[in-house]
């Protein structure tokens, strides 16, 4: 004889709302959660065909530009736009209306007359004890959102005569762009390109907002300075003092995240290894 147990009353009510309720959350999250994108559109890892040299150095890169978060302790400020890089550009992507950033001063190519006012960049941040940056009254000004840092690679290895081919100041094409090549102040420790143009003793600028750093580490070490307040050799005047200060972060976390940003991919890309 086969004994059957049941269970009815509350019990069940409760067991059948309980198993509801657990099935309608699995199928929220399926509709809420997208799918793994496919490894050819993803915007957060290298390109392909690295060596293991070159993939760990990524590595080292890829944490520190997003993973370390400065403190007081380690250097950041007194004034600064944010504690890390990747907090402006998480997963190495664009940044978000909270993270924008003001640039103020430049209003033609006679140069910055704010300069000494914390100029070219607004500090809005500040550590204890000190004051954040304000606009001085009535000074030009432009507010941009941190660009995404994936195939920065690719737009190192153009020629700079390929760009000066694409320009077009007066949106000739009627495409309504109208693109002008920043002819910039390169600093001195950067690396000329194999064939480089010059024009006034001034380089062909190509990273950043308004293509104001000619290499990956002008761009990156102008960043630790602008964004965190870190100084490196590369920048080495505090960038709220003006005083040359001791190094913060070392050269070879900067070159490790400028070879990390060189070798981040760029969805739909081709996937080989940049030269």
């Amino acid at each position: 004889m086969r004994l059957h147990t049941y269970v009815t009353g509350p019990g069940l009510r409760r067991s059948a709302v309980a198993a509801a309720a657990l099935g309608f959350m699995l199928a929220s999250c399926e509709l809420i959660f997208p799918a793994a994108p496919a490894d050819d559109a993803a915007l957060d890892g290298p390109v392909a065909g690295l060596t293991p040299e070159q993939h760990a150095q990524f590595l080292r890169g890829d944490v520190a530009f997003n993973d370390e978060v400065f403190t007081s302790r380690t250097g950041l400020g007194p004034v600064f736009v944010a504690a890390s890089c990747g907090s402006c550009h998480a997963g190495d992507g664009k940044g978000h209306p909270s993270t924008t950033l003001t640039r103020f001063g430049q209003v033609d190519s006679t140069g910055n007359l704010f300069l000494a006012r914390g100029g070219p960049q607004l500090q809005h941040r500040a550590l204890p004890g000190f004051q954040p940056e304000q606009l001085p009254a009535g000074v030009a000004h432009s507010r941009f959102t941190p660009p995404a840092n994936t195939g920065l690679g690719f737009l190192d290895a153009v020629p700079d005569q390929t760009l000066l081919a694409l320009a077009d100041p007066q949106d000739a094409d009627g495409d309504g762009i109208s693109g002008r090549p920043n002819w910039i102040q390169a600093p001195g420790y950067v690396t000329e390109r194999p064939v480089t143009r010059t024009r006034g003793g001034r380089h062909l600028g190509r990273f950043g907002k308004k293509a104001a750093a000619y290499d990956l580490l002008h761009q990156t070490a102008t960043a630790y300075n602008q964004d965190m307040g870190i100084v490196s050799s590369y920048e080495a005047r505090d960038a709220h003092s003006g005083q040359l200060a001791d190094p913060e972060v070392s050269n070879q976390t900067v070159l490790d995240v400028v070879d990390a940003d060189a070798v981040i991919g760029s969805a739909g890309g081709t996937g080989a290894a940049v030269p």
